[in-house]
């Protein structure tokens, strides 16, 4: 992508999400969403709204020219770490995905941070958990 299309993406997501922060991708993440599965390397029935329904929640992520670092996906509710799960990246492009079993009682925003092997935040995604009931 060349730097004037990366500048009208950039510039469109401004006026659309009114900073590029809140949904631009790090320029070694291509691909990052939640999914309610994933089959072949790539995420299946992508969640863009709510999640309504327990069971278990996928977060897919596209690494691209990170070769032989490690990324981990740190998964946080209400402001405390529930999972961290780290992979090692073994080529230009490697597809990663980890995953959270939901329960019923953790209603609320749910935090996935991507980190690099110095533990610094590359890309941050949310998503919330309700249930069908409220």
């Amino acid at each position: 992508m060349g730097k004037l299309t990366k500048y009208v993406v950039g510039l469109y997501a401004v006026l659309l999400f009114g900073s590029v922060h809140a949904e631009w991708p790090h320029e070694n993440i291509s691909n990052a969403v939640f999914a309610k599965n994933v089959q072949n390397r790539e995420p299946i029935d992508i969640i863009t709204g709510k999640v309504d329904s327990l069971g278990k929640i996928y977060f897919f992520t596209n690494i691209r020219s990170m070769n032989g670092d490690r990324i981990t996906h740190r998964w946080s509710y209400k402001g405390r770490v529930m999972a961290e799960v780290s992979f090692d990246i073994r080529g230009d492009r490697w597809r990663v995905w980890s995953s959270k079993n939901l329960w019923h009682t953790w209603l609320g925003v749910w935090t996935v941070d991507v980190l690099n092997h110095q533990s610094k935040v590359l890309l941050t995604r949310t998503f919330e958990f309700e249930s069908k009931d409220e």
